[in-house]
């Protein structure tokens, strides 16, 4: 399994080479706020891991086994957000929440949440139900 460091080169890779068709290392640099430098180390260990290929110069491909890990770490992104949104935390708090959550949860715990987020989806006035007693325990 990735580390938490790996993992969001991952995410970050796959979702480069989703919107564009390809991934440089200044690309992820800066969506990662690193240097270059340490892009270029750690897309040395996840070729060495399998995760992509990379030739110096060339750039990089994803492998089948990172292609099918990012995208389940591009899917658990937008899961969190999707529930953070559900329970009602504030729009502006959503982005950071799942960074500093995402890497903390195990898969098992992922599945609850996907069928919880689902449970709300079915039925709306379950969610209306949920921020009506909020408001409720915000009054207290």
């Amino acid at each position: 399994m990735p580390t938490p460091s790996m993992e969001d080169y991952l995410e970050r890779i796959y979702r480069l080479i989703d919107e564009k068709g390809y991934a440089r290392v200044s690309d992820i640099a800066e969506g990662l706020e690193v240097h270059p430098s340490s892009v270029t180390k750690m897309i040395q260990k996840l070729d060495k891991d399998n995760y992509l290929i990379y030739e110096k110069y060339r750039g990089l491909m994803l492998t089948n086994k990172g292609k099918k890990i990012g995208k389940r770490l591009v899917d658990r992104h937008h899961l969190l957000e999707s529930f953070l949104q559900t329970i009602g935390v504030q729009e502006e708090n959503i982005y950071r929440d799942v960074e500093g959550i995402e890497h903390h949860l195990s898969w098992d715990s992922i599945t609850c949440i996907e069928t919880l987020v689902e449970y709300f989806n079915r039925d709306a006035s379950r969610s209306e139900e949920l921020m009506r007693i909020r408001a409720e325990l915000d009054t207290e």
